[in-house]
C-alpha cells in the first residue's frame, strides 16, 4: 500500500488527519503501546501520507488495526508479498505437507467452522475493521490445508470451510471499503463452492457477490448477477436460501429503480421462507432469514422505493432487532430516515441518521457512512 492510498483509506472513512491520529492514541491506550506524542504524530502522519517518511513496523500494525487493512495492503517496511514457496528440498517438503494433510479428521473441519462463527458474531457487534488480521489468518490456514488436501473426501468438507469463511471475509472487506479485496474473496468462495459441488454455497456467494457490483455503481449487472443466482440455486438449494436470494433481487432492483422487479422479488421471498423463527440455515450457516428479518428487509427495499408503508414495518423490525446485530442497526436507522424522507418528515430523519452516525462511529462501516453522508445531503 503506498502513503497516497493510506491517505486514501482515511478519507474513505471521512477522517481528518486529526481524527486518525486520536484513533492511533485510542488504538495504542486499548493495546498498551507507547507511540510519539500527539503533535510528532501529526507530523507523521503528514509524512506517511506525502511519502516523506515510511511507515515503521509498529505504527503500520496500529494503522492496520484502525483502519482495517491487511498487510499486503500497509506491509510493515522492507516487507514484500511472497512469490511463492522457496524450499530448499521442494519435493520432500510438498510430499510432508500431503502426508500430514491426507486426512484431515471431522474435528479440525469443525473447529473452522466454529472459528468463522465466532469470527462472524463479533463481526456483527464490533464491525469488521478490527478484525482483519484474525480473519486473513484464519482464511490463509484453512486455504493452506485444501491446497494440500489431495482426495475429495477430505477437500469437499475444507472447501465448504473456506467458501463459509471467505464471505465472511468478502462482506468485511465491503464494509470497510476494500472493494477489490472484497471481489477477490467472493471469486475465491465461488471456486470453493465447485470444489465442494455445493451449488447452493455457489449460488449464495453469487447472491452477496452482487453487492459488490451495486457498490460500483453497476446496478444493472448486479440485478443480472443476483437472478443468476436464483438460477443456480433453483431446485437444490433450501427455500431460506432462495428466499434471501429473492430478497436480495428486491432490494438491488429497488436500488436500481426496478420497482415492479422489486415488488414482485418481495412477493416471491415472501412465498419461498419457511415458517419458525429459526433465522439459520441448515446449509449455509451465512444465512440469517425469518419472517422478523424479511419484514426488516422488506422496509429497506420499500424505503428505496419511496414507498410509504414502509414506515410502520421499519419500526416493527427496529423493535425486534437482536442487540448484538449492532452494524445492522446503522441500516435500519438509515433505511428508516430514508422512508421518513419520503414522506417529507425531516426532523424524524435526522434523528434516525444521528444515531446511525453513532453506531456507525463505533463498527467503523464505511459502506454505511457512506449511505449516512448521502442521506445527510438529500434531507439538508
Amino acid at each position: 500500500m503506498t502513503t497516497s492510498a493510506l491517505k486514501q483509506a482515511r478519507l474513505a472513512r471521512g477522517w481528518s488527519q486529526s481524527r486518525l491520529v486520536a484513533g492511533m492514541e485510542s488504538y495504542a491506550r486499548r493495546h498498551t503501546i507507547q507511540i510519539a506524542a500527539t503533535a510528532s504524530l501529526h507530523v507523521y502522519v503528514s509524512e506517511w501520507e506525502n511519502g516523506r517518511r515510511r511507515i515503521s513496523s509498529p505504527y503500520a500494525g496500529i494503522l492496520r488495526g484502525i483502519l482495517g487493512l491487511t498487510e499486503d495492503e500497509l506491509p510493515p517496511p522492507g516487507d514484500e508479498p511472497s512469490s511463492g514457496n522457496s524450499w530448499p528440498d521442494g519435493y520432500k517438503d510438498l510430499a510432508k505437507r500431503v502426508r500430514s494433510y491426507r486426512a484431515v479428521s471431522g474435528s479440525v473441519v469443525g473447529n473452522f467452522m466454529a472459528q468463522t462463527e465466532l469470527l462472524r458474531s463479533l463481526d456483527r457487534q464490533l464491525g469488521a475493521a478490527q478484525l482483519v488480521d484474525q480473519m486473513q489468518s484464519h482464511l490463509a490456514t484453512i486455504q493452506d490445508a485444501l491446497t494440500f488436501s489431495v482426495l475429495p473426501a477430505s477437500r469437499r468438507p475444507l472447501a465448504l470451510a473456506l467458501g463459509s469463511a471467505s464471505t465472511l471475509a468478502a462482506w468485511q472487506a465491503l464494509d470497510v471499503g476494500a472493494v477489490d479485496r472484497a471481489w477477490r474473496h467472493y471469486e475465491v468462495a465461488k471456486s470453493a463452492a465447485r470444489d465442494a459441488e455445493a451449488p447452493a454455497h455457489l449460488a449464495y456467494a453469487m447472491g452477496e457477490q452482487a453487492y459488490v457490483l451495486a457498490e460500483a455503481g453497476e446496478l444493472g449487472l448486479a440485478v443480472e448477477l443476483v437472478r443468476e443466482a436464483a438460477y443456480v440455486g433453483a431446485g437444490v438449494a433450501s427455500g431460506k436460501l432462495m428466499a434471501w436470494v429473492a430478497s436480495a433481487e428486491a432490494e438491488l432492483c429497488a436500488r436500481a429503480g426496478i420497482r415492479d422487479d422489486c415488488l414482485r422479488a418481495l412477493e416471491r421471498a415472501d412465498c419461498l421462507l419457511p415458517p419458525g423463527d429459526d433465522a439459520r440455515d441448515e446449509d449455509v450457516p451465512s444465512i440469517f432469514l425469518n419472517a422478523s428479518h424479511l419484514a426488516r428487509w422488506r422496509g429497506n427495499a420499500l424505503a428505496l422505493i419511496g414507498d410509504e408503508h414502509a414506515v410502520a414495518g421499519l419500526y416493527s423490525a427496529l423493535g425486534g432487532l437482536d442487540p448484538s446485530f449492532t452494524r445492522a442497526e446503522a441500516g435500519l436507522r438509515c433505511d428508516l430516515a430514508q422512508a421518513h424522507m419520503a414522506r417529507g418528515e425531516y426532523d424524524e430523519a435526522a434523528a434516525h441518521l444521528s444515531v446511525a452516525r453513532l453506531v456507525t462511529s463505533r463498527t467503523g462501516s464505511v459502506r454505511h457512512r457512506r449511505r449516512i453522508d448521502r442521506l445527510t445531503g438529500a434531507s439538508s
